[in-house]
């Protein structure tokens, strides 16, 4: 999986359509997970927590609504925007599965050009800075595209890791991130670094951001991570 790269979870039980779905999406630059019914999908979600799940309503067992309800009853897995995919085309289905938790309800048989489209909405709500979208906080303005970041007009350098972790930590202030969470959306899960990599890598992002005089930003949360204010 490429650095930084967003995550999509497909719930899909007929391997065909999973498999459509797949393609389409890592042909899209996403990193695909794929699960066959609501019991993995579950199972997925908390080994390795995905950006959006595309998920299929009618599934033996565990249906999707069910999967969809018990994601958006958790506290962890609440935010994680949901794509609902489904044959039932009536307007009180489709109201049921928004009801749920859906953040989206797409219709069998649907376009694909369409569900790529729902889902780059999705990301730009929770991965701005994956879909060029420029990200502001305080006085820090951070352009993905171009790779600038601008702190009270003065432009800074930050070295590629420094940049990630930045644009991790802008996309969601406030959120506190472990030492583990940021070894996995900044460097990756296929490759291994040490936890206290990621403190050198804070410490040059804070001397960065605070070369001109300005204040650090980051906040150390003892025993649970970093956050960004």
């Amino acid at each position: 999986m490429a650095v930084d790269q967003p995550r999509v979870l497909v719930v899909e039980d007929e391997p065909a359509q999973r498999e459509v779905l797949a393609y389409n999406l890592e042909a899209e630059g996403f990193a695909v997970s794929r699960a066959q019914n609501g019991d993995e999908a579950l199972l997925l979600v908390q080994e390795d927590m995905p950006d959006i799940i595309v998920l299929d309503w009618m599934m033996p067992n565990l249906s999707g609504i069910e999967v969809c309800r018990r994601l958006k009853t958790r506290s962890e897995t609440r935010s994680i925007p949901v794509i609902m995919l489904s044959a039932r085309s009536e307007e009180v289905d489709k109201v049921r599965g928004l009801e749920t938790g859906a953040d989206d309800y797409v219709v069998k048989p649907y376009s694909v050009i369409e569900l790529m489209a729902r889902v780059r909405t999705q990301l730009r709500r929770v991965r701005p800075s994956t879909v060029g979208q420029v990200l502001e906080f305080e006085d820090i303005t951070l352009d993905a595209e171009s790779h600038r970041v601008v702190r009270s007009g003065t432009e800074l350098k930050l070295g590629p890791t420094e940049f990630r972790l930045l644009s991790t930590f802008m996309e969601k202030p406030g959120r506190v991130w472990s030492r583990e969470q940021l070894l996995d959306r900044v460097w990756g899960r296929d490759i291994y670094v040490d936890t206290r990599t990621v403190d050198v890598h804070i410490g040059r992002l804070r001397k960065a951001l605070s070369q001109h005089g300005g204040g650090d930003p980051v906040r150390t949360v003892r025993g649970a991570g970093y956050a960004l204010g």
